[in-house]
């Protein structure tokens, strides 16, 4: 159904890279203050949009109108979801705010925008929290472990500082990026390049995770008999096998317990503990 055209008083502004920049900013840094239940973080993207509202609608009820839209409820991942669709929304209230200043058939109308908004929302989140939280976090982590060991306060600080830069750094090139392609954003996350990147970041989170398996899971076997006056310790036999293998049993078995029973972590280091207490016992660790 078509909305009601209505006459603005004044031409919307260009809305610039800049200005992009500056309501990626605000929703980067307002993200989770004005958290609410009923709407969960659409304050923040409203604050975040509010300097391009103002530039795009002069006419005090458009704005109004364009201020409902996006406050609706909106809830995503930081950088990847809050990223394209800041510059998303950023780029389709400049067309809605055109359509209604030229009196032409409101194209841009409130469901396509919020529809559009919701279809990406729940999607990149995932994709966001996946890579982020679960893969890159994790990455700069492990780079800090040695510095936190010798006991330089570099350990603390660079997981935090370099996840925060990365954050920013990205949610502000999807943000630049959405706004210019507009409508057709949504093929951003379908580009070869950014299909590759989260490909090589999964695979390398992989790696990484091995590593810290390999690094930080300590499990040996004290387990050890004479043949024929010949002394076999059964740690040194496994690692002329597969160095780190019993680490990997540990972390595999574990794998296999959340893949079988779900993300249960007490249940799991409940049923670890004790195997470990009684394989210790009876003096096979």
């Amino acid at each position: 159904m078509t909305e009601i055209k209505k006459m603005s008083p004044g031409a919307p502004e260009e809305i610039t890279t800049k200005d992009v920049t500056k309501a990626y900013l605000r929703w980067h840094f307002a993200n989770e203050i004005p958290h609410s239940f009923e709407r969960y973080l659409a304050p923040s993207l409203l604050y975040a949009m509010m300097p391009i509202l103002k530039k795009l609608y002069k006419d005090e009820e458009s704005l109004k109108a364009a201020y409902k839209r996006q406050l609706l409820f909106f809830n995503t991942q930081l950088s990847w979801g809050g990223g394209v669709i800041t510059g998303l929304m950023s780029s389709m209230e400049q067309q809605r705010a055109q359509e209604e200043h030229e009196q032409t058939e409101i194209l841009m109308q409130d469901d396509l925008m919020y529809n559009t908004k919701a279809g990406l929302m729940g999607a990149l989140a995932g994709i966001g929290d996946a890579i982020d939280s679960g893969t890159v976090q994790y990455i700069f982590i492990a780079i800090a472990i040695p510095w936190a060991q010798q006991g330089s306060a570099l350990g603390a600080l660079f997981p935090f500082v370099a996840f925060a830069l990365y954050q920013v750094i990205l949610g502000l090139f999807f943000a630049r990026q959405s706004f210019a392609m507009g409508r057709n954003a949504s093929g951003l996350m379908q580009s070869a390049g950014i299909q590759t990147a989260i490909e090589t970041l999964s695979v390398l989170g992989l790696f990484m995770m091995g590593i810290l398996a390999g690094n930080y899971v300590k499990v040996a076997s004290t387990l050890k008999f004479d043949i024929s006056g010949k002394e076999f310790v059964i740690q040194d036999i496994l690692d002329s096998i597969i160095p780190g293998l019993l680490p990997l049993v540990v972390v595999m078995s574990v794998y296999w317990f959340y893949t079988k029973k779900g993300l249960k972590v007490t249940q799991a280091l409940l049923w670890l503990t004790l195997l470990l207490i009684v394989l210790a016992g009876i003096g096979i660790l």
